[in-house]
């Protein structure tokens, strides 16, 4: 029997209390990825917000998320990851503040890019430094699946608790609710985790950062502005304009860098590119999903918030089925057919729901939401699994970190895309003609502004025209995804590389090496722990030349796959 001393129990007893910390912390960002989502519809309302106002409530958090999540990464390895990781929280505690108390769409946009900026923070750092307080490998492969579990279980939950709180509270109080939680997890951090850095870490680029944030910033304008404006506005087309210059920029930059902060350079390899766009594609579904959804469920079926967030959870059950069912699966058939077959059943699954109408009831919505959560799942798993195992050891820490950004950037993308769709065709849908110029603006803005102008008119069968248009935005919207599904899950199939021999580039990657085979326990465990459906979770850094575990030749980057968009990992 091992007896331990009083002093060894307390450096055990506050490494794992330093864990729940970071359990803490990660569980806010689980539930800010979705629990806005069954609030828009209430802070559209109250706010006399648009879709486009609406749909950048969502984008602004992603957009920063997306833009700075590596460098933030980056900038705690250099200057000191608890530090950082501190500044990040206070960071996102100020936005949920101000969030809390916005009177207006401008404040609550401005505040949830300010929690953005804190959750590029916070996320990938409270994962970096799990390897300074768990050196042995069993530990720290529970630690790093506790840390991602709670950001997988706040995914699930944002909706419910927020639809709770939208019962019996003003909308600010899913913004309050953040600040108890946060300020535990800043407290706790700041009494018991260790302060650690990594001096050998790349510098952070200003120049690439700001090109980032820049260009994907630049990009989401001009796709939520568009049906507003109009494809041919100068405001329009500047900012495509000016976001394809600075990504142009960006990509030139990046392959000139010696250590890059996006290793763009792994797109030229089929096993990396290939579950990479598959990734990408299924988050930009689910997060644009994820968006419209409640405003569906809210305003044209009824329900009340909490109603949404419990009809919403069969989003989640694809990722859970397929986590325990995809790995036999892709021994026998290969990854890449699982990948293809989970993108067609997601295909499928969006162009039935495509064919739903306003007066169907939660029945069929419930019915095409749970086949598209498993083509969600069927296609994200072997996709994550594939992707971070074709990587070679010397670019594990570039690769999942290009991954986790091309997904967020992946998120802001599909809200923008479903937002623009649905406003442009509920504007082009919605017969406005015999209403008072006064408020015909205010009904074609959004399904919650039609309704609001029905009921100060009287006028139900303006709320049933409304639903209707609402259904057929919806419905193009599921088309569209449906085709790009089907469009991908062929580029899959055609192009995946041959199950036997080396891969490409002359890393020895054989067939069975999505297994796991070239990861070490810990980093399969976190890929396995839950799919994502949104915005997620960023590297874990150690020294250069090093994995946590203290192996040489990983650059020691964990990335965790949490369910989305968010979104909502």
């Amino acid at each position: 029997m091992t007896f331990r001393s009083s002093a060894e129990v307390a450096v055990v007893d506050r490494r794992w209390w330093a864990l729940g910390a970071l359990v803490t912390s990660m569980l806010v960002l689980g539930f800010d990825l979705t629990i806005l989502n069954v609030a828009l519809p209430a802070i559209t309302d109250d706010l006399g917000a648009s879709t486009g106002e609406a749909q950048w409530t969502a984008d602004a958090y992603v957009v920063a998320f997306a833009a700075l999540m590596l460098p933030a990464g980056l900038a705690g390895d250099r200057f000191g990851r608890r530090r950082t990781l501190l500044a990040g929280l206070g960071i996102f505690l100020a936005g949920s503040v101000l969030g809390a108390f916005a009177d207006d769409v401008a404040t609550v946009i401005a505040a949830r890019a300010v929690m953005g900026v804190g959750g590029a923070f916070v996320m990938p750092l409270a994962l970096s430094v799990l390897p300074t307080l768990f050196t042995e490998p069993a530990e720290r492969t529970k630690a790093v699946g506790a840390v991602s579990a709670a950001s997988a279980l706040g995914m699930p939950l944002g909706p419910i608790l927020g639809g709770w709180l939208l019962d019996h509270y003003w909308w600010g109080s899913i913004f309050l609710l953040n600040v108890p939680m946060v300020a535990l997890g800043i407290a706790a951090c700041l009494l018991l985790l260790p302060e650690s850095r990594d001096p050998a870490a790349p510098r952070v680029d200003p120049v690439a950062t700001a090109a980032t944030v820049l260009g994907l910033g630049a990009l989401v304008f001009g796709v939520i502005e568009a049906p507003v404006r109009g494809w041919g506005d100068p405001l329009v087309v500047g900012a495509f304009a000016l976001g394809a210059a600075a990504v142009a920029g960006l990509v030139g930059r990046e392959r000139r860098s010696v250590r890059p902060m996006l290793d763009l350079a792994l797109l030229t390899d089929r096993a990396f590119l290939l579950p990479a766009l598959t990734a990408t594609l299924v988050t930009l579904v689910a997060s644009g999903l994820l968006f419209t959804l409640p405003l569906q469920l809210q305003t044209v079926l009824g329900y009340d918030a909490l109603g949404t967030g419990v009809r919403m959870l069969p989003l989640m059950l694809g990722p859970v089925a397929a986590a325990k069912t995809v790995p036999p699966l892709a021994a026998r058939f290969g990854p890449y057919a699982v990948m293809s077959a989970g993108l067609v059943v997601l295909a499928f699954a969006a162009f039935l729901g495509s064919r739903g109408g306003p007066d169907d009831g939660y029945g069929f919505v419930a019915l095409w939401l749970s086949v598209l959560s498993l083509g969600f799942g069927f296609a994200i798993v072997p996709a994550m699994d594939t992707a971070l195992g074709s990587l070679p050891t010397d670019r594990a820490g570039s690769g999942s970190g290009l991954l986790l950004t091309l997904r967020q950037a992946g998120a802001a993308v599909g809200v923008a895309v479903f937002g623009s769709l649905l406003a442009a065709v509920f504007a082009a849908r919605l017969d406005t003609s015999r209403l008072p110029e006064a408020v015909a603006g205010r009904a074609e803005e959004s399904v919650v502004g039609a309704h609001r102008v029905a009921a100060e008119l009287g006028d139900p069968g303006l709320a049933r025209a409304a639903d209707g248009a609402f259904s057929r935005g919806m419905s193009l919207t599921l088309l569209v995804c449906g085709i790009a599904a089907l469009a991908t899950a062929l580029a899959v199939a055609a192009l995946a590389p041959a199950r036997k021999g080396t891969a490409s580039k002359g890393t020895a990657r054989e067939d069975t090496a999505w297994k796991g085979t070239a990861r070490e326990a810990g980093r399969e465990a976190a890929y396995r722990t839950a799919p994502d459906p949104g915005p997620d979770s960023g590297p874990d850094r150690s020294p250069a030349g090093a994995d946590p575990a203290g192996r040489p030749g990983l650059e020691g980057r964990t990335a965790v796959d949490t369910p989305g968009t968010d979104a909502p990992q």
